[in-house]
């Protein structure tokens, strides 16, 4: 998949699974901060998120400072999808669940 259409895709879902009326993807840049100063999302919003990347995508998101380092921002979630795609050959709905990791790799997205 091509990453810019990825992060799209993502920022589609993020919109989406958060009700983040008035938004569109445009407004969400790739590397603000999810949480905080960002886009100010919450605990919450990290769970409702999460949930709906393993229901549409089979992506597991480990809790604690590995899962905020992936919700950095839409960047690092790409890079963890691509990263997954990659070790389970492929990338979309039928992609079967993985534990998603955000140690770096070679297969980071580039802009």
């Amino acid at each position: 998949m091509d990453p810019q259409a990825l992060r799209t895709e993502l920022k589609r879902l993020i919109i989406d699974s958060l009700d983040l009326r008035g938004r569109t993807e445009a407004d969400i840049d790739d590397d603000a901060p999810l949480f905080g100063d960002g886009l100010k999302l919450d605990s919450l919003d990290a769970l409702q998120l999460a949930v709906a990347l393993e229901e549409r995508y089979g992506l597991e998101i480990p809790e604690g400072e590995e899962g905020r380092r992936i919700f950095a921002s839409v960047s690092a979630l790409a890079t963890c999808f691509m990263m997954c795609a990659v070790r389970a050959g492929g990338c979309g709905p039928s992609l079967s669940t993985r534990r998603c990791r955000s140690r770096p790799s070679r297969y980071s997205i580039a802009k």
